[in-house]
């Protein structure tokens, strides 16, 4: 069976492939060779996920290792699907840095990875619902780096098509993120008998949703200048992190939040 002694191997040979797929991108090799070579390494990726699954026997989704584990994996599978949708070269080496941040965390700082799984995430929701959440935030730390870059290094000059890419990414991730919410509002139904309680993290989840959409409004209304528009979005990016995982440190979500079993 697969256990956490042998991630090690697994991460390795991914990030190989991800490496050697970025680099092939950014010397404008024909796209069919890097999207095999992402796709080879996403799928010795999702094969340890997998066979830890089978293992635990439970979806690896419940401790913040757990989830990094699926962070790791939506990012470069974020990087492909925008590197084919509009050919952003960059964006697969972003997806396999950060994946490889992430995987560098679980391998230094391992964690208790139990087969024991709270009543409330036995529910068939739970996994979507983490599951569509990774892959927004894969998409959504990509136009975070885009607003940084354009913040600090783009002032003054034509900044159109970064703020193009900024928007398309935008679009995608809040459309997930609306989708994890829609799971997680059935799935607390289904655990805790309602669909929203303004849990510490549910308030959290809110105002980053809201911080996105205000983005995208304030963005068709051309209202605001693109620089203040970035501002907001760098602001979302900070929110959706406390969401994420800075909620589980926030005094007032302790033996309140029934969010924060990840810590246990």
């Amino acid at each position: 069976m697969i256990d956490w002694s042998h991630f090690i191997y697994f991460a390795i040979a991914a990030i190989l492939c991800w490496a050697a797929a970025a680099y092939l991108a950014c010397r404008e090799v024909k796209p069919v060779a890097v999207c095999l070579l992402t796709t080879a390494g996403l799928a010795v990726f999702f094969s340890f996920i997998v066979g830890l699954w089978m293992s635990l026997e439970r979806p690896p989704l419940r401790t913040m290792g757990e989830t990094r584990l699926w962070y790791s994996f939506f990012l470069p599978l974020a990087g492909l699907v925008t590197y084919i949708r509009w050919r952003y070269k960059w964006i697969l080496g972003f997806s396999t840095l950060m994946a490889t941040v992430f995987i560098c965390v679980n391998l230094f700082k391992p964690e208790i990875h139990s087969k024991t799984l709270m009543p409330a995430l036995q529910s068939p929701w739970f996994a979507p619902h983490v599951i569509v959440y990774m892959f927004c935030y894969a998409i959504l730390g990509a136009a975070f780096l885009m607003a940084v870059y354009m913040l600090l290094f783009r002032r003054g000059k034509d900044n159109s098509r970064e703020m193009e890419m900024t928007d398309n990414l935008v679009s995608v991730g809040i459309a997930f993120m609306t989708f994890g919410m829609l799971f997680g509002a059935i799935w607390a139904k289904e655990a805790w008998g309602h669909y929203w309680a303004w849990d510490p993290k549910e308030t959290w989840a809110a105002i980053t949703w809201l911080c996105y959409l205000l983005y995208i409004h304030l963005r068709l209304r051309k209202s605001v200048s693109p620089r203040a528009v970035l501002c907001i979005l760098v602001f979302a990016f900070c929110c959706l992190q406390m969401c994420w995982w800075g909620i589980n440190y926030l005094p007032s979500a302790q033996g309140i939040s029934v969010h924060t079993y990840n810590l246990n």
